[in-house]
């Protein structure tokens, strides 16, 4: 494995200058790292009660090794003081799967608190079907789960692969390009214009609300706070609106989400903000997950180039290599479930009442669970069994779209390119729920 990537030929090419980042002159997040102070050992932090939710941490990729030692010395730990509020880390694999598989004693409702550590507001609840608990859960995800059904993946295959073919051979060879716009973002932005059947002319706005969604504190997405926050999220709701307006006027409804939404016996008449929470979670779930993923396969092909050789050679190794990417990225890195019966979870008491954050990117790396856990092998025995999908009721409704463009997309590429070289290290997101990166330089060898 190389550890990391070397900045490589180009050095002045306008597409290898790293974004810059905003200057935080008021910080809105209490953040126990500061910008300009080193990085500190991994065996020198105290991992019983670490606080995971400082977003310099994830931008500098530093919380695997800290997940290491915690899964050893304190797999279930509790969090008194954070900027979310006080929570509990659970670490390891088997932990984990107990509590995302036990919706009963561990509840993902939006009047709890919902699925990220931070709280949603009383003032600015948006209700969404991942952020249920039954029977209303179970209703809403079966309204829009036939989008993305069998039936439908088969029609969509064409379309990927069109749009793959078209995207890739507007590239240029042979001379630097970030990865993460030109491919990741475009082919993700297209899939969802498609799924919500949204002007395809705007379809960047979508990259921009799922952006906005999970970038509340950061100031190179939200400068101005809390209050743009919202301001844009309403405007969302706002452009989504006037499309259920359409919709809802159809004689025939159509297969697109928002189409099912509004037609549907028991989500027809969602108040506007529920309405708004499940766009929001189907905007983000259908962006971030594929999009990251997209960007760490090329990126973990890099890293690994012993890997890379063995899937040029054995091609058909393409659908077990986008499982593993998507173990070894995790794109999301955590879900929060809320307790609402004192359970017992890894030896420790967790109370009714308290938040439990499911560390899916450390259960990923669980050497319980799987083999050499930080390497990547592209043929993993076990690679399906990876949790960054979830599991349990709330498993990803759209894991196998996510799969089937990933798989369309190395399979264009081996049509086309020798090689995909990475030329810099990525710029990562300053997130502790989204798990990706921002930007990544490439430059690709044609056969």
């Amino acid at each position: 494995m190389a550890d990391t990537i070397q900045l490589r030929d180009f050095a002045d090419h306008p597409a290898l200058q790293r974004p810059k980042r905003t200057t935080r002159a008021e910080k809105t997040v209490e953040h126990t790292l500061g910008w300009d102070e080193p990085t500190p050992d991994p065996a020198s932090v105290n991992v019983d009660g670490f606080d995971f939710v400082d977003s310099e941490y994830w931008y500098r990729g530093a919380t695997l090794p800290i997940f290491a030692r915690m899964r050893e010395e304190a797999p279930v730990n509790f969090v008194p003081e954070s900027f979310v509020g006080p929570y509990w880390n659970v670490t390891r694999y088997a932990d984990i799967m107990a509590v995302d598989t036990n919706h009963k004693a561990f509840s993902s409702d939006a009047h709890y608190g919902g699925i990220t550590l931070q709280d949603m507001d009383d003032d600015f609840m948006m209700p969404m079907f991942i952020a249920m608990d039954p029977p209303k859960h179970t209703v809403q995800r079966k309204t829009v789960q036939p989008t993305v059904g069998p039936q439908q993946l088969k029609r969509y295959e064409e379309l990927i692969r069109q749009r793959t073919e078209f995207v890739l051979d507007s590239l240029p060879t042979n001379e630097p390009f970030d990865w993460v716009d030109k491919v990741s973002i475009e082919l993700t932005t297209m899939m969802l214009a498609t799924l919500f059947d949204f002007p395809f002319e705007d379809r960047r706005k979508l990259t921009r609300w799922s952006d906005v969604t999970v970038n509340r504190e950061n100031p190179d997405i939200c400068p101005g706070g809390e209050d743009q926050w919202r301001m844009e999220l309403l405007e969302c709701l706002q452009y989504f609106q006037s499309l259920w307006d359409d919709r809802i006027n159809r004689e025939t409804p159509g297969n697109d989400f928002i189409s099912m939404l509004a037609h549907g016996p028991e989500t027809r008449n969602m108040p506007p903000m529920e309405y708004l929470g499940n766009l929001l979670l189907l905007i983000v779930g259908g962006n971030d997950t594929t999009r990251n993923t997209m960007t760490s396969s090329v990126l973990c092909l890099n890293k690994f180039p012993g890997e890379y050789d063995k899937l040029k050679a054995q091609p058909d190794l393409v659908p077990s290599m986008v499982s593993e990417t998507i173990r070894w990225q995790t794109p999301l890195a955590h879900m929060r479930r809320t307790c609402v019966a004192d359970t017992e979870i890894g030896g420790k008491l967790i109370r009714k009442g308290d938040k439990v954050a499911m560390w899916y990117v450390s259960g990923n790396r669980d050497h319980r669970q799987f083999d050499r856990p930080d390497d990547y092998i592209i043929d993993r025995p076990n690679v399906r069994s990876h949790m960054a999908f979830g599991f349990g009721i709330h498993r990803c409704v759209g894991n196998r779209l996510a799969e089937l463009q990933l798989r369309v997309l190395w399979e264009e590429i081996f049509r086309r390119y020798e090689h995909i070289e990475v030329l810099a290290e990525p710029e990562r997101t300053s997130n502790a729920f989204v798990h990706g990166y921002t930007w990544m330089p490439v430059r690709l060898h044609p056969k």
